[in-house]
C-alpha cells in the first residue's frame, strides 16, 4: 500500500487546517445541537473514561511521552503568541466566576490582627480558607 511521507502528510495538514478557521466558526455558530445539555448528559461517560485513563496511568505516560522540551517548544511559542489575546478574551468571564468569591471575603468578619508572628494570626487564614472553600463546593 502506496502511503505518502509523513511530511507530505503533516505539511497539507496544516496548510487545510490553518484555512479552515471560518469553516470551524460557521459550525459553531451555525449547530442547533446545545451542547452544554449533550455534554452533562455525558457525564457518566466521562467520568468512566477518565477512571479508565487513571487505570492505565495515561496521564504520566502522555506527560513521558510529550517531555519537557515539547512543551517548553509549544508554551513558549504559540503560547506565548494566544496568551495576551486569551487573557484579553476572557477579562468578562474571569470577573464572572471570580465576583462570588470576592463577595463572599467582602462579607468575612475576622479577628483582630495581631502583632507579625504571633501564632493567633494563623486563625485568620483559616477562616479566610474556609470560608472560599465552603463557597468553591457549594457553588
Amino acid at each position: 500500500m502506496f502511503i505518502k511521507s509523513v511530511d507530505t502528510i503533516a505539511k497539507k495538514y496544516a496548510a487545510r487546517g490553518g484555512a479552515a478557521g471560518g469553516d470551524y466558526q460557521d459550525g459553531v455558530n451555525s449547530t442547533t445541537n446545545d451542547w452544554a445539555t449533550n455534554t452533562a448528559a455525558q457525564a457518566d461517560t466521562y467520568a468512566a473514561g477518565v477512571q479508565a485513563a487513571i487505570g492505565r496511568g495515561a496521564f504520566a505516560k502522555g506527560v513521558q511521552a510529550a517531555g519537557t522540551d515539547k512543551w517548553k517548544r509549544k508554551a513558549s511559542g504559540v503560547g506565548a503568541q494566544r496568551f495576551a489575546g486569551g487573557v484579553q478574551a476572557a477579562a468578562p468571564d474571569y470577573a464572572k466566576g471570580v465576583a462570588p468569591y470576592f463577595d463572599v471575603l467582602k462579607n468575612l468578619s475576622l479577628p483582630k490582627k495581631l502583632p507579625k508572628g504571633d501564632p493567633a494570626n494563623n486563625q485568620r487564614s483559616v477562616i479566610v480558607q474556609n470560608a472560599l472553600h465552603q463557597k468553591k463546593i457549594s457553588g
